[in-house]
């Protein structure tokens, strides 16, 4: 997880799965390059010089270029390193509650190779998912506040969760301890809610996923039953997966396009997708609308396919890639881009999930899961 040539799905897949496709670096430091001209050649060696001096200055001037467009975007309050806090015992689930395969093992499971492609009724229960999750997210935005730990908001998102039937897709995944992730400002996700107090100008990734079976769904809301008029036995469960960037107190405004840009980026990568469309025009949407304001797309971190199984194929590359394969119309999968404001990599606490860019720079996070049409791509975790 902690390389930038390996990939892992955001929502908590922590193996290797493939390697990234190689990315060219841009040329710097031209002054470097060993050159040695034809003996009595003395023209071609000063030639070399003016050229090199030319590049050594207009990589000056870029530099004080952005160095200025990011004075004149406002300052950025420097914040101390993320520290982890007291992290609580594991909230119970009541047994009536179905769950999903692995709660019952701390090993992570192995990503499914087949993609979630679902019927009619299939759609509807996934729909029904994602929905919840959506009000929980929402519900869960609405805590965020100066002086609230990110352990208040795990405990709020688990009762909305199980108040509604449903399981929290997060607790137990591999053995995560908690019921929601909470990534705060230079961590780039899978953060574990603890005791650590929310600060005003700090940002906050939540990601919430459910696990909604829908006898049980009928059980909590017997109205629902007019959307699912044949249920008479028990059925899969579905994951709906939904992440979102919230701001706490005032941020400043550097921070807070970086939240913004983010966003836009999630739903340019959105409007692209179609039946038939390829999976590569994902990462290249993002990348461009990103590079207009200087910012890294991680590569370590992908989208996946989801329905009844929490992580599947199709990898959804968020970066420019030459990746092959088609979207399919009734396919379900999650678009999740992470940017930060400088380096790319990352570093991973010894819990195994936390993981933080390494350079300490900020880094943002949306996330849908999407239903793909014959004409577009329908946003089931939209409220």
């Amino acid at each position: 997880m902690a390389s930038s040539t390996t990939l892992t799905c955001s929502s908590f897949l922590g193996e290797p799965i493939s390697s990234a496709s190689s990315s060219s670096k841009p040329l710097s430091g031209a002054t470097h390059l060993r050159f040695s001209p034809p003996p009595g050649n003395q023209c071609s060696h000063r030639c070399f010089l003016v050229f090199s001096r030319k590049l050594s200055g207009l990589e000056e001037a870029m530099r004080i270029r952005r160095e200025r467009e990011l004075q004149s975007s406002g300052k950025v309050r420097r914040r101390p390193p993320l520290r982890r806090g007291k992290v609580s015992a594991r909230l119970p689930v009541p047994e009536n509650i179905p769950k999903p395969p692995y709660v019952n093992s701390s090993s992570l499971p192995d990503l499914s190779k087949e993609p979630q492609i679902h019927d009619a009724e299939g759609i509807a229960r996934m729909k029904a998912a994602c929905e919840l999750a959506a009000r929980v997210l929402e519900y869960a935005g609405t805590l965020v506040r100066p002086s609230i730990t990110t352990n208040e908001i795990d405990k709020a998102v688990h009762k909305m969760i199980i108040d509604a039937g449903a399981y929290p897709s997060p607790l137990g995944y591999g053995g995560f301890p908690k019921s929601v992730c909470t990534s705060v400002n230079e961590c780039m996700c899978h953060g574990i809610p603890d005791s650590r107090q929310l600060q005003s100008g700090d940002i906050i990734n939540i990601d919430v996923t459910v696990f909604l079976n829908v006898m049980s769904l009928l059980r909590h809301c017997p109205k629902a039953l007019t959307f699912f008029p044949t249920v008479s036995v028990p059925m899969e469960g579905y994951h709906g997966d939904t992440s979102k960037t919230f701001l706490c107190g005032k941020v400043d405004e550097q921070t807070e396009r970086l939240v913004r840009v983010t966003e836009e980026c999630m739903n340019r990568a959105i409007s692209a997708c179609k039946d038939g469309a390829n999976f590569r025009k994902i990462g290249k949407k993002i990348s461009e609308h990103a590079e207009r304001y200087g910012y890294g797309v991680a590569e370590c971190f992908v989208g996946h396919g989801v329905g009844t199984v929490f992580h599947s194929e199709p990898l959804i590359l968020h970066f420019r890639n030459d990746k092959p394969g088609c979207m399919v119309e009734g396919q379900t999968f999650t678009i999740e881009p992470i940017l930060t404001m400088g380096s790319i990599e990352s570093i991973t606490w010894d819990d195994n999930w936390t993981t933080l860019t390494a350079d300490g720079s900020p880094a943002a996070q949306f996330e849908h899961t999407i239903l793909i049409t014959r004409t577009g791509a329908e946003i089931l975790t939209k409220c």
